[in-house]
């Protein structure tokens, strides 16, 4: 992860001086991340690995644990309660710290540094399939090893909702959540001080304070990443009312973006809850107002060179056309992983919001793949894919991305005419041209279960991890919310 890290220890809150921060450099050897825990008297490491779906799971050790033998031979821990691994009867795992991972946490009382690890089976020394880290690691391997390109570039564009509160529960006889946002347009007729200012539903792009009730809050977050040595670009409100924002990393290689991305959501996160609030990447919290996505930007570079400028459509090299062939042809497919939940096709819908149609265009954003224009340096071209929401894991959204875009290279697949015209407004008969993505998990994790193989070139992606996703997401999730009554359904059926 070569990030410049300089973030100060122990900092509870931006700008906060402490006794004992320090700062810990990117790029570090594991000789020189011993020095520096024992020069700056730190006295805490905590360890922290990815599941299948993205959730950061750590456990911490006193910092005079960690040796230089410990970046080979790892730290055990129990991985039977890991979602998606292995029974208990074949529990035992292995972490080995990253030292180019090294970072002081910024939330922490005590002074603690964070190494992000990967995680081995204890008896083959070997990488674990279902390690997602491992997934991202082989797959900037294989790109090389294609003679195509050198480097993977990723931007994602994590959009999420900043609550005040929220409540939620479910038995077999009631089902309700209840968000609270003083910012929701819904409370414009709120008992009590009330000022008013409150953007609409799907008005709240953009608003200056009063209005943009969150402005201090997203910059302390913004502020926060940066001292983790992240790169930021821009902070905002999105669309939806409620509390929508959107704050911008700029692009980064691949293993190192999806380190990033679990940064970002960690950041949020408890920078929200120590403010009283809450934040969540759910992409489709409330009704009739406009869902979180994170539209991902890519391209591919050899040599320092972009891959994917020309002289063709939008400036595209034909290998830029052929990735891009190549998304389109897996997207329902890659879906399944850059859309992964039941929550996350409340949003895919057809003629609503997100951009659903399978097409590609170089200022059309209704089309799932877009051909950004405001750059006109050829090292800016990229293509941006709009389908995906932040909970996608970005170790294996971003790969599985990658290992479309290669396919279509390696198979020179022409992705067709752009659709350049607004696509709500072509007639019917034109619109059936145009394929949709899928509107629901289930076919998206069946597309994924007929169309993986590309997915394992360079023992990328494992048969095995894809199964264990598969299995996962169709009997815990899907299964269990198509079994359950939803609330809307008594409006509709209570009285037939």
């Amino acid at each position: 992860m070569s990030i410049a890290y300089d973030s100060p220890a122990g900092v509870g809150q931006h700008g906060t001086d402490r006794s004992n921060d320090v700062g810990i450099h990117a790029g570090m050897s594991p000789q020189e991340v011993i020095a520096g825990i024992k020069e700056r008297g730190i006295e805490l490491v905590d360890l922290r690995f990815s599941d299948i779906f993205g959730m950061w799971h750590h456990f911490t050790v006193p910092s005079g644990s960690l040796t230089e033998a410990s970046f080979t031979e790892g730290f055990g821990f129990d991985g039977s309660s890991i979602r998606g691994w292995k029974s208990i009867n074949e529990s035992d795992m292995i972490v080995v710290p990253d030292s180019n991972t090294a970072v002081m946490d910024p939330f922490y009382e005590r002074g603690t540094m964070t190494l992000i690890g990967d995680v081995l089976d204890p008896i083959t020394k070997e990488e674990y399939a279902r390690d997602p880290r491992g997934v991202a690691r082989r797959c900037e391997q294989y790109v090389i090893s294609t003679g195509i390109a050198d480097k993977a570039y990723v931007g994602p564009e994590a959009e999420f909702f900043i609550f005040d509160s929220v409540h939620f529960d479910n038995q077999p006889w009631a089902s309700y959540y209840n968000i609270e946002s003083d910012e929701g347009f819904w409370n414009s007729g709120a008992d009590g001080p009330n000022t008013g200012y409150r953007p609409r539903s799907k008005g709240g792009y953009f608003p200056t304070p009063p209005t943009d009730g969150l402005q201090d809050l997203r910059s302390e977050m913004m502020l926060t990443m940066s001292e983790l040595g992240i790169v930021m670009e821009r902070q905002h409100h999105e669309v939806a009312s409620g509390g929508q924002s959107e704050i911008n990393m700029r692009f980064d290689s691949l293993l190192q973006m999806a380190d990033k991305l679990q940064w970002f959501k960690y950041v949020v996160k408890n920078c929200a809850v120590r403010a009283g609030k809450t934040a969540t990447f759910m992409p489709k919290p409330l009704f009739g107002d406009n869902g979180t996505g994170m539209h991902c930007h890519f391209s591919l570079f050899k040599n320092g060179d972009n891959l994917f400028a020309g002289d063709g459509y939008a400036g595209l090299s034909d290998e830029g056309r052929w990735a891009i062939g190549g998304l389109l042809r897996h997207a329902t497919a890659l879906i399944a992983l850059t859309n992964p939940t039941t929550n996350s096709y409340k949003r895919l819908v057809p003629h609503y919001e997100a951009p659903i149609k399978l097409a590609f265009s170089s200022r059309n954003r209704s089309a799932a793949v877009r051909i950004p224009m405001y750059e006109s340096s050829p090292q800016s071209k990229r293509f941006e894919f709009r389908c995906p929401d932040p909970t996608a894991n970005g170790y294996l959204a971003f790969s599985a991305l990658c290992m479309a875009a290669l396919d279509g290279i390696q198979n020179r697949i022409d992705p067709g005419e752009p659709l350049d015209k607004n696509i709500y407004d072509l007639p019917p008969e034109e619109l059936k041209q145009v394929p949709d993505a899928p509107t629901s998990l289930e076919t998206a994790l069946n597309a994924l279960e007929e169309d993986h193989e590309f997915l394992l070139r360079g023992d990328v992606f494992s048969r095995e991890l894809i199964q264990a996703f598969l299995d996962y997401k169709r009997h815990h999730e899907l299964l269990e919310v198509q079994t359950r009554p939803h609330p809307y359904e008594f409006n509709l059926y209570f009285d037939a």
